[in-house]
This record gives C-alpha cells, sequence and structure tokens, in this order.
C-alpha cells in the first residue's frame, strides 16, 4: 500500500491510511486526515493504529476526545484498524470507550480489514 489508498466497499468511500506518515495524535493531524478524506470525497478514514499516537489510547489526556470531535464536525466516520487487545486490557476506561463507540456509527475500532467491510455492509 502507498501513502494512501481510496476503496469503496458496499458504496462507502474509504481512505485506506498508509503504515507511514504522521501520528493520529491530535486535533491538528486529525484535520490534515479529514482534509484528504474531502480531497478524495472519503465518507471513512481507516488509520493503521500503529499510526495512532500513544496519548490516543489514555483517555485522560484528552486526544481521543480532540480526533473525535473533529471528525464528528465533519461527518467523516473514524475506524482505528489493527489489534489494542493489550491496551484495553489495561484499562477499564478505554475498554468501555471502544465498547461505545463500536456501538454507534462514527467511530469504530476493528481488528483488519475484513471487519471494516464487514461493518459497512448495509443492514
Amino acid at each position: 500500500m502507498t501513502a494512501n489508498d481510496l476503496m469503496t466497499s458496499h458504496g462507502v468511500a474509504v481512505l485506506l491510511c498508509g503504515p507511514d506518515g504522521r501520528k493520529l495524535g491530535g486535533g491538528d493531524t486529525a484535520l490534515d486526515l479529514i482534509g484528504d478524506a474531502m480531497g478524495c470525497q472519503a465518507e471513512v478514514v481507516a488509520v493503521p493504529v500503529d499510526r495512532v499516537a500513544d496519548e490516543f489510547f489514555t483517555l485522560r489526556s484528552g486526544v481521543a476526545g480532540d480526533v473525535v470531535q473533529k471528525f464528528a464536525n465533519y461527518r467523516i466516520r473514524l475506524v482505528i484498524v489493527g489489534d489494542i487487545t493489550a491496551r484495553v486490557a489495561g484499562s477499564d476506561a478505554l475498554r468501555d470507550f471502544v465498547r461505545e463507540a463500536n456501538r454507534g456509527g462514527q467511530v469504530w475500532f476493528v481488528t483488519d480489514r475484513t471487519e471494516l467491510e464487514r461493518r459497512l455492509t448495509p443492514a
């Protein structure tokens, strides 16, 4: 995969972020990804977990809230792709956040691209 790829799954345009690039670590990096998504008319931005700053997963830092708010403001969905099992096991707050996020439609945490495509399947 190059820096970013665009795919369409079930009629939804998804910007697949490559493994290299700035880490998603606050509002400024969120806005960069939102700009990329808007430039290619993507409705969803899928970021590999390796490109997410550690502070994002420490909820008291406020980074996750800042990032999620930016994506919500622009009505672009955010998907974190990868295994976060160890992080969730170490934090009840993060476990609850992930569970609630996955119940909604704005932010998802998925293990891989296959799960992302399954989640995009119309009901």
